[in-house]
C-alpha cells in the first residue's frame, strides 16, 4: 500500500453507541454488558460498508448516566461528529439512541437509527429534519417503552421520513432475534451512503418500489 493511499481520508463514518442509565457519573468501563452488545452490531455494520470506504467506530460515553437536564452523552457525540470525516450514521441502542436522535442535527449527520431507544414524552424532533430515521423496538421489551418510541415517531413524521420496527418477541437487550437486529443496523447503515451518493436508499429497491418483509422485523 502506497503512503497515499494510507493516508486517504474514508468515505464515510459510523458511530455505534452504547446504552446506559438514567443517571450516574460514574464513568464508563469497556466491560460493561451495554458496550459489550455493540461489538456485534459494529461488526454487522462494518461488514456491510467497509468494502466501500466507510469507517465503523464504536467509542464509549464519558459518563454511564444520561442525567437529567445535563443530557451528558450529546456533549460527547457533538464532539465525535466535530472530529468525523465524511457524512455519518448515527446508530444507538437504548440511552445511545436517544443521544443520537438528539445530536442529528450536525451537519455531518445524514441519518440516525435507535435500536430500541428511550424516548421519553418532550424529545424533540425539529433537529431531525432532512435525515433518513429508523426506529426499531421490541414489543416485549420491558426496560423502555415501544409506545413512546411510536409516539416520537409520528412526531418525527411532520419534519423527516421515518422507517419504524416492530420485532415481535424482541427485548431491551436485542438478544433474541439478534441476527435480525444485526442486519437491520447494517442494512439501514449501507441504504444511508447509497441514498447519500445518490443512489437507491433505505426502504427503497430500484425503480422506487418499496421494500417489504415476509417474515422478521415488521417495518412501517
Amino acid at each position: 500500500m502506497s503512503r497515499t493511499s494510507a493516508a486517504r481520508p474514508p468515505a464515510g463514518t459510523v458511530l455505534v453507541l452504547h446504552g446506559g442509565q438514567s443517571l450516574s457519573t460514574a464513568p464508563t468501563s469497556p466491560a460493561q454488558l451495554a458496550v459489550l452488545r455493540m461489538i456485534p452490531v459494529a461488526r454487522a455494520v462494518r461488514r456491510a460498508v467497509g468494502p466501500a470506504g466507510v469507517e465503523v467506530r464504536r467509542p464509549r460515553f464519558s459518563m454511564r448516566g444520561w442525567n437529567g437536564p445535563y443530557a451528558s452523552p450529546v456533549a460527547d457525540v457533538t464532539n465525535w461528529l466535530d472530529a468525523a470525516a465524511g457524512p455519518v450514521v448515527l446508530i444507538g441502542h437504548s440511552m445511545g439512541a436517544r443521544a443520537a436522535l438528539r445530536a442529528a442535527g450536525h451537519p455531518r449527520v445524514v441519518a440516525v437509527a435507535g435500536l430500541a431507544p428511550w424516548l421519553p414524552p418532550g424529545e424533540p424532533v425539529a433537529q431531525l429534519a432532512g435525515r433518513a430515521v429508523l426506529l426499531a423496538h421490541g414489543d416485549r421489551d420491558r426496560v423502555t417503552s415501544p409506545a413512546e418510541t411510536w409516539a416520537f415517531a409520528e412526531l418525527a413524521r411532520a419534519v423527516t421520513q421515518v422507517t419504524t420496527v416492530s420485532v415481535p418477541g424482541g427485548e431491551h437487550a436485542m438478544l433474541a432475534h439478534a441476527r435480525g437486529w444485526h442486519r437491520l443496523a447494517a442494512d439501514f447503515a449501507a441504504a444511508a451512503f447509497r441514498l447519500a451518493a445518490g443512489q437507491p436508499g433505505w426502504g427503497r429497491r430500484p425503480g422506487g418500489s418499496p421494500r417489504t418483509r415476509s417474515r422478521g422485523p415488521r417495518r412501517s
